[in-house]
């Protein structure tokens, strides 16, 4: 993982810091790429994380590391094991209530028992910056989904002028059905970034990988008019084009926004959508993974051959076969969007493969693969149509004169497209249905894709190799299918998973 883990806690044999949006428990002199327990970098995580920490480590064994960790000290009173009422995640009491990120239980508490230090880096010494965001936030998120808003009025007042050669989206079946796949994403995006929390983040990612790869097929169109003269693109195109550019700055702001502790869900208070990471595949995602990546690149190396297929036959009895529609026997900026098309789509499979967590990367992949898809729907639409004799330079007259008539099909290179694509659907399906301790996601982190995030107080799911019959009695064999399912009510309340236990004495 491209984590870099400071640690902030040492006890005798534990110590406990963080990484990369998550808070974690190493064993001293073991590997920082592989915490024994990790938990969301949120309040209620640290929490869980200090009442796991204190289980197992011995009492009065704990000291601070650096010089800008607060000692043990400054706590009024220190237990090294959990007690009714003393750990920052009671046993009868859940999850602790999201607040302050210097303090982690409320006043309430007061005097009746411990509490843990707060999150480290709480006042801005962190190193890889300030981990939480202002109130300012929402609203930039709302602004956001306002320019996303506009977009898609833009778009939707694209569909009826003229857009090419005289022609509007809405006469244009073939035309009309991408840009409607279009312009519903964007909207669906903007509804889920106006629900905020972790709908926001997913809402961006979904726009970010569409707004990538159809500004290469907004850009061929373009190009299009600009090579047969300006003045054969009407104000479709350019209104189009005006939403098209209104949804990606939308899309850019709520994505660079950082996501903190001010904002919050009102169905799951405290959790929110949080920036993910690239790690590197590691031992069963490696296949899922360069399958995933080799079917995105077979997708884009499928969209530049000919898809249209045609045969003109004449009352004579003479027949010709032609194709249509190769990538790169179009004027120069027609080739330069096509190739901004499938150079985006391979860019932004491979950051999707290697996204964390895996889910989000799915919702990335799937903004990229909708526009794919539309291409295809968009070419089976235009097969099924009548097709002019003018298209091929022969006037109606001539044709009824001859008897021409035009059959259109598709080539086999659209059936290897679609193929691909249908390989990169599975693909994405897999990213995101996979059970999160497949895939090295945290389990309690986000919750379910689009649906409220869970307990903050759930840890991360280890899966420890077999251990030395020293060790026998510290390590508990993690479940087969059910990552919590060996646990009882005690111990699921507490945030614990199988496959840790705190050695025995």
């Amino acid at each position: 993982m491209f984590d870099k883990v400071t640690i902030t806690y040492r006890g005798a044999k534990y110590e406990i810091g963080r990484g990369r949006d998550f808070y974690g428990v190493w064993a001293i002199g073991g590997l920082r790429s592989q915490p024994l327990q990790w938990w969301p970098e949120t309040s209620e995580g640290w929490s869980a994380a200090w009442t796991r920490f204190t289980e197992v480590e011995a009492p009065g064994a704990i000291t601070p590391v650096g010089r800008r960790t607060p000692p043990i000290a400054s706590s009024p009173v220190f237990s090294g094991r959990v007690q009714a009422g003393e750990s920052a995640v009671g046993r009868d009491s859940g999850p602790a209530p999201a607040g302050p990120a210097t303090a982690v239980l409320d006043d309430r508490a007061g005097a009746a028992g411990s509490f843990a230090p707060g999150p480290p880096f709480a006042q801005g010494g962190d190193p890889l910056g300030p981990r939480t965001a202002p109130f300012s936030d929402s609203r930039t998120g709302k602004v956001g989904a306002a320019l996303l808003a506009v977009g898609v009025a833009l778009g939707i007042a694209g569909l009826f002028p003229a857009y090419l050669a005289g022609q509007s989206l809405s006469q244009q079946p073939a035309q009309l059905v991408p840009h409607a796949i279009y312009l519903a994403v964007w909207a669906a995006s903007t509804v889920l970034i106006l629900l905020g929390g972790a709908r926001l983040r997913l809402g961006a990612l979904l726009s970010a990988g569409f707004s990538i790869v159809t500004f290469g097929l907004f850009f061929t169109d373009a190009g299009t008019a600009i090579a047969a003269g300006a003045h054969t693109g009407g104000w479709g195109l350019w209104l189009s084009l005006l939403g098209w550019l209104a949804c990606t700055a939308g899309t850019a702001l709520v994505f660079l926004l950082r996501t903190g502790g001010a904002e919050q869900t009102s169905d799951a208070p405290g959790r929110l959508g949080r920036r993910g990471f690239l790690s590197r595949p590691r031992g069963a995602e490696l296949g899922p993974v360069v399958m995933l990546v080799l079917a995105g690149l077979g997708v884009a190396a499928a969209f530049a051959p000919s898809w249209d297929s045609y045969t003109l036959h004449t009352a004579a009895g003479q027949s010709q076969s032609l194709t249509a529609g190769n990538a790169f026997s179009n004027p120069g900026l027609v080739i330069a969007g096509d190739v901004a098309v499938m150079v985006a789509l391979a860019a932004v499979v491979i950051v999707a493969a290697l996204w964390r967590p895996i889910h989000h990367g799915a919702l990335l992949l799937a903004g990229a693969i909708i526009p794919m898809a539309a291409q295809a729907i968009s070419a089976l639409v235009q097969a099924g149509e009548a097709t002019p004799s003018t298209q091929f330079g022969i006037s109606p007259a001539v044709a009824k004169q001859i008897g021409l008539t035009i059959g259109s099909g598709v080539t086999p290179a659209f059936w290897i497209y679609c193929g691909f694509l249908v390989a990169l659907i599975v693909s994405c399906a897999w990213m995101l249905f996979t059970p999160r301790e497949a895939a090295g996601t945290p389990r309690g982190a986000f919750g379910p894709v689009l649906g409220p995030a869970s307990s903050g107080a759930d840890a991360y799911p280890w899966n420890p190799a077999a251990p030395d019959a020293g060790q026998q009695s510290s390590v508990r064999p993690a479940a087969a299918s059910d990552a919590s399912g060996d646990l009882d009510d005690n111990e699921a309340e507490r945030g614990m998973v199988p496959g840790f236990e705190p050695p025995t004495s």
